[in-house]
């Protein structure tokens, strides 16, 4: 299960963030980008977010994930087509071999959301 491995990468990523901010600000959603083609299951990059973000500064951030399709180019028939992942990749016109992929491959945050604690107000007298 890489999804674990992943997740520890993203949150040291957030972390170290983080950690720049002159003030940490409180994250409340971690918005990523995830590919078909990486083979990376959402659910179980939910789950292992969920499990390793217990009792840390990330505990209860929502983490959404937005999943972008497969789609290659065929040089050939200069047109683009989405392969079956883990079916058939080659050009569904004329069988080329899938060269050129335009979309599937990411992985990354996309933003993350946050807002500033309240100072506390300064008394004056």
């Amino acid at each position: 299960m890489h999804e674990t491995d992943m997740t520890k990468a993203l949150i040291l990523t957030v972390k170290d963030w983080w950690e720049s901010q002159p003030q940490q600000p409180q994250i409340e959603t971690i918005h990523l980008i995830v590919g078909q083609f990486t083979c990376v299951e959402p659910a179980s990059l939910q789950f292992a977010f969920n499990v390793q973000t217990r009792n840390t500064f990330l505990e209860g951030v929502k983490l959404a994930i937005r999943e972008t399709p497969l789609v290659a180019f065929c040089h050939t028939c200069q047109e683009e087509y989405k392969p079956e992942i883990g079916q058939h990749y080659a050009c569904p016109s004329c069988q080329a071999p899938m060269e050129d992929i335009r979309s599937g491959r990411e992985l990354k945050i996309d933003r993350i959301e946050y807002s500033q604690a309240e100072l506390e107000p300064s008394v004056t007298n």
